[in-house]
Parts: C-alpha cells; structure tokens; sequence
C-alpha cells in the first residue's frame, strides 16, 4: 500500500480522536516538534527503520522527539503504530498530520524574506496583510537573507511577491540582454 495513503489514514484518525478530547493543538505541536526531530536528527529515522531495536526502545525515542511529557492520545497513537509495525511511516504520519490540522483550522505558512532583520511591528503588519488577504491564520517565519542586498520576498501559499533589489537588478540584466 502506498506510504501517503497510509500515512493520510493515520493523521486523520489522530486528527479525529484530538479533536474528540479537545487536544488538537496540543497534538499540533507534539507532530510539529516530532517533524522538527526527525528532520534536525537524521538518526532517529534511521533508528526507527532498525528492525533489530526493540519497540519499547523506538516508542522511548518516538516519546522524546516529540517534546516533553506528550498528550495521552499522541502516547497511545505511537503504541498503536508500533503495534501495527508502521514506525518507519511515523514521520509522514506527522507530516500528515500538520497538513491535515492547518486544513482544519485554515492555518497559513508565510515567509518574509529580508535583507537586514525588521522590527516585530513590521513583521506584525506583514502578518495582517497575508491573513487579510487570505482570509486565514498566518503562521509567519522571517529570515534574514543578505543576499538579496534590500527590500523583501514575501512568499504564502502559492503566491510569491518577490520585492528584492536583487531580483530588480536581474530583471535590468535580462533587459540588458535582449
């Protein structure tokens, strides 16, 4: 069976039994910090894939990259698939998870892109705008990138606003060019 039919299926019963107990933020950021783990520890995946460690051993590690003391559902639902021998899906479930959540609660990733840090009333305002725009909740990160030498890229859902001096500086050499 396919990895993201599997992985679906098991978010949204997580999804649904969160909902349920009223935890699904909790559980929100439990899968968000389990994905940071397996992502910033690429050792844990491969960890998990071992067939020779003990399941009590990955329900341990799964326990712990998901953040301090998880939610009794998270807890239960890493049994559940250990039970069922899908830890090595573990990460997609996660994944699925954030991605069926944002769904739910029309929850927005947003990036700002800037050449020099900006002040958190700037980013504020970048924030209502995208959320006023999209009509949604906005989860915002900014980055500080030099080489675009100023202005911003403004980058949410499929939409890209590209305002950068550096990108104005290509555009006058592809003009240049013809």
């Amino acid at each position: 069976m396919d990895i993201g039919v599997i992985s679906v299926r098991y978010a949204r019963a997580l999804l649904k039994a969160a909902l349920n107990a009223n935890i699904e933020n909790k559980v929100y950021q439990e899968m968000s910090t389990l994905a940071k783990s397996y992502i910033e520890v690429p050792q844990l995946r491969f960890t998990i894939d071992n067939p020779m460690l003990q399941k009590e051993k990955k329900r341990e590690l799964l326990i712990v990259a998901m953040g301090n003391h998880p939610s009794q559902i998270a807890t239960a639902f890493t049994d559940l698939v250990l039970k069922e021998g899908r830890e090595g899906m573990m990460q997609f479930m996660a994944n699925s998870y954030i991605t069926l959540y944002r769904k739910q609660k029309n929850i927005i990733r947003g990036k700002l892109t800037t050449a020099v840090a900006v002040s958190p009333d700037t980013e504020q305002k970048m924030r209502q705008m995208v959320e006023s725009k999209t009509k949604g909740t906005v989860e915002f990160e900014t980055e500080v990138n030099a080489d675009i030498i100023g202005g911003f890229v403004l980058e949410y859902d499929t939409y890209r606003l590209d305002a950068s001096v550096q990108n104005q500086l290509r555009q006058v050499l592809s003009q240049l060019k013809k």
